[in-house]
């Protein structure tokens, strides 16, 4: 479906028809998926260039929220994305008016660089404050949407700066009084879209927050430290279970095995490669050695060994995944059954049976 959609896209472009633009998530509805994992993007990669087909922004590097435009890649440019290659120059941000500038690919393969644009809170509607609001619209605005601090705009695209808890309670305390939001806020800091979120990060901790200014100048969001500490942990939990379940996995197996048993679960395919202990074993080396009853007998555990094999299996295709570091994370499921395989070990470990 998704491929003939997008050929049909490109048709109606040669022949001088309006395409309107849609969603990630509806692009990647038409390949019936519901996230960017690696297959996916290269499937969706491989689609829009046998269409020769760009997206405005790169599909991979946009929220997948946010709306993204298709363009005809002219056809010598299109023969030669087989053997292309991206050329990417970055100018890292420090300051109030500093920014990123990017030439971001608009075909070709997948952007290695994640980007502060794929982050919600860089794509959520804004809540402002005008220069000639009164301080008590902005400490109630801030007060009721839990806000640290509040743009100051007379417009979508004209920051004139920053209100917030530290600018009010630094004047007021040196008395510095003032009835407009103008009396008492702050130079604003601001960051393109396209930048890397790791460029973003030195500002976000010095300031507490960075404005996210879209393609068409527009503020499209504010990123801030709580955003980022979300984002972090999005990113680091998956890793940090799957390490935890392979160092439960390897304490389980430890000195049960002698090297000849060990090397006997090694991947036929990777038979040159030395096993001599079980930190060399794979996850699926550890469900094949544990396949036979008589390896299973041997770790001594009143617990079923096809259940334990079958939630092992589940673990190391979540694994396959997470290793591929698709840019929207993994399913709120698979994180679940990360934290429930857990949690089985580490009640195992509790009751002495580990």
């Amino acid at each position: 479906m998704g491929r003939d959609d997008l050929k049909g896209l490109a048709q109606n472009l040669r022949d001088g028809k309006d395409v309107p633009g849609m969603t990630v998530r509806k692009l990647l509805g038409m390949f019936y998926a519901e996230r960017r994992g690696y297959w996916i993007v290269h499937n969706i990669r491989s689609a829009l260039n046998e269409a020769g087909l760009a997206t405005d922004p790169d599909f991979e590097s946009a929220y997948i929220d946010s709306e993204i435009t298709f363009s005809l890649v002219p056809e010598q440019a299109s023969e030669e994305l087989k053997t292309a290659s991206l050329s990417v120059q970055v100018e890292t941000p420090v300051a109030v008016s500093d920014s990123a500038t990017i030439t971001a690919p608009v075909f070709g393969y997948a952007d290695p660089t994640y980007r502060i644009s794929k982050l919600e809170a860089a794509n959520k509607k804004l809540v402002s404050v005008f220069p000639d609001s009164t301080v008590q619209e902005a400490v109630t605005a801030m007060l009721s949407n839990d806000f640290s601090q509040l743009p100051v705009m007379t417009n979508d695209r004209d920051v004139k700066g920053v209100v917030s808890w530290t600018s009010i309670g630094t004047r007021l305390s040196l008395g510095r009084c003032g009835t407009c939001v103008r009396d008492l806020m702050d130079l604003h800091h601001e960051i393109r879209a396209d930048a890397s979120l790791f460029q973003a990060i030195p500002i976000i901790v010095r300031h507490q927050y960075v404005l996210v200014r879209g393609s068409d100048n527009r503020i499209t969001g504010i990123v801030t430290s709580s955003d980022l500490s979300l984002q972090f942990q999005q990113l680091a939990e998956p890793f940090l279970l799957l390490g935890e379940i392979e160092n439960h996995v390897r304490r389980i197996l430890w000195n049960k095995f002698s090297p000849q048993e060990l090397a006997s679960a090694r991947d036929p395919a990777d038979n040159s490669r030395e096993v001599t202990g079980v930190a060399d074993l794979t996850f699926g080396e550890y469900i094949r050695l544990l396949e036979k009853p008589e390896h299973w007998e041997k770790l001594n555990l009143p617990i079923d060994r096809n259940i334990f094999n079958k939630n092992l299996d589940t673990v190391r295709k979540i694994r396959n995944d997470v290793m591929h570091f698709d840019p929207d994370g993994i399913p709120a499921e698979d994180l679940e059954r990360l934290r429930d395989f857990v949690q089985f070990f580490q009640r195992l470990q509790g009751i002495g049976v580990t």
